[in-house]
């Protein structure tokens, strides 16, 4: 039987009801329904973001995939998707937002700008925090079809997470993984010690 997280315990990992949590909490439910698994342990699950929006906290508590076990990864395209891999069948799903927030709702920018502006009053911003607590309520009931564009797909798995050896960078003295490390003039650096060649 699975265990249901109920989207209170997002709330309380985020800190505040969002559009962008309700999202992240039903793509995160309906990758376990459609993969047919528990909430996973370890790595047996995997999820790759392709943004890093409020989304991402509620996958993480519903999901139990995290960036400190390498089983959420985490690519800087800035979309709304989603995709989910179950490492015990190899089944995974792709999701795409099929709506951006403004066409869930047409004012909810205008509100959101109005509220934090220099001219926002108190009542701007209740009035904004009530449209956002009802728009995230209907992502929450929203039926999966008309939310999300699903689609099983086949992914080559990626690899469990690797233990690096931790080098010290010549330049700061701070300790890099390996893999992260670069070298300049001969000598080991880390990323932002490294000056990057540019003949531009």
């Amino acid at each position: 039987m699975q265990k249901i997280i109920p989207f209170s315990e997002v709330t309380k990992f985020h800190g505040h009801v969002c559009p962008g949590t309700a999202i992240g909490y039903r793509a995160a439910k309906i990758s376990l329904k459609e993969l047919q698994s528990d909430r996973p342990v370890d790595e047996e699950f995997l999820t790759i973001v392709e943004n890093d929006s409020c989304s991402v906290d509620a996958i993480q508590v519903v999901t139990g995939c995290t960036l400190g076990k390498g089983n959420l990864i985490f690519k800087d395209y800035g979309k709304q998707v989603y995709t989910f891999l179950n490492r015990n069948t190899g089944k995974s799903i792709r999701l795409s937002l099929k709506k951006s927030i403004d066409e869930l709702d047409s004012d909810f920018s205008k509100i959101r700008t109005k509220a934090f502006s220099k001219e926002g009053t108190h009542e701007d911003k209740l009035e904004f925090k009530s449209r956002k607590n009802d728009l995230s309520e209907k992502i929450l009931e929203m039926s999966a079809d008309e939310l999300f564009k699903l689609e099983h797909v086949t992914m080559e798995e990626p690899e469990e997470a690797r233990l690096f050896q931790s080098i010290k960078c010549e330049k700061c003295g701070d300790y890099v993984a390996e893999h992260r490390a670069r070298i300049e003039e001969g000598n080991i650096v880390c990323i932002p010690c490294f000056k990057e060649y540019n003949r531009n």
